[in-house]
């Protein structure tokens, strides 16, 4: 049973910074693409960023510059640094991971984790 479990959400004022973090555990035989997403009340789920196997990343264009993925492949860990937050950043912040295990290969979700930017 693979899982992926997120953690690093909470409250922040604007201008603040999180590291977010997601594990993925279980009978893994390769992770390839990770990525974060989230979701806003009342708004579609929209990619983040996303990171390769190989380590390339891409992010959306609200927050590039600002926002800083990563992946450390011994930990079966991905990362969202996030600098300069603002309000609009306000979202539940889910991990996804195109995952093989013993029998098939599928993407996972985390459970998701809250961010909020608040003065």
């Amino acid at each position: 049973q693979v899982q992926l479990v997120e953690s690093g959400g909470g409250l922040v004022q604007p201008g603040g910074s999180l590291r977010l973090s997601c594990a993925a555990s279980g009978s893994i035989f390769s992770i390839g693409a990770m990525a974060w997403y989230r979701q806003a009340p009342g708004k579609q789920r929209e990619l983040v960023a996303g990171i390769t196997s190989g380590g390339s990343p891409n992010y959306a264009d609200s927050v590039k510059g600002r926002f800083s993925i990563s992946r450390d492949n011994a930990k079966n860990t991905v990362y969202l640094q996030m600098n300069s937050l603002k309000l609009e950043d306000t979202a539940v912040y889910y991990c996804n991971a195109d995952i093989r295990d013993r029998y098939m290969r599928q993407g996972y979700w985390g459970q998701g984790t809250q961010v909020t930017v608040s003065s």
